[in-house]
């Protein structure tokens, strides 16, 4: 099935950038290794090369960095490795403060850089399950 039937949620409320990097990587995926769990795989450790979760959608990752998020993203044939669920985790810790700033996160300005990757996580999580349930 092609990847724009495919798309999931948090990349139809996502630009059409980070929609198009999923697709291609998606459709050439499903030639390689057929349809399935490991074509998603694929799409999303693409995606996480060039963008980043923040709240219940994806975004360009800032300038100048590009690159894998997460261990998982890094090695996506399941060799090892964690995801990140989206969150750059090689980001500054100020441009990780930033998005918690984004997100309204509290208690930021206390935080670690890994409380930081936590609590967007945990944010993420939150609002792209409120988003879901609102389309419902």
């Amino acid at each position: 099935m092609p990847g724009r039937e495919e798309l999931p949620s948090t990349l139809e409320r996502s630009d059409d950038a980070a929609q198009r990097t999923w697709i291609k990587a998606h459709d050439s995926a499903v030639e390689q290794y057929g349809e399935g769990e490991r074509a998603h795989r694929v799409a999303f450790s693409a995606l996480k090369h060039t963008h980043e979760k923040v709240g219940d959608h994806w975004e360009r990752k800032e300038k100048g960095r590009k690159g894998p998020s997460d261990p998982l993203a890094a090695r996506p044939r399941r060799t090892g490795g964690r995801s990140g669920e989206g969150v750059d985790e090689n980001a500054s810790k100020e441009h990780l403060y930033d998005i918690a700033r984004r997100l309204d996160i509290p208690g930021r300005s206390r935080m670690g850089k890994s409380e930081l990757l936590s609590a967007i996580r945990k944010e993420n999580r939150s609002r792209t399950r409120e988003a879901r349930e609102e389309q419902a």
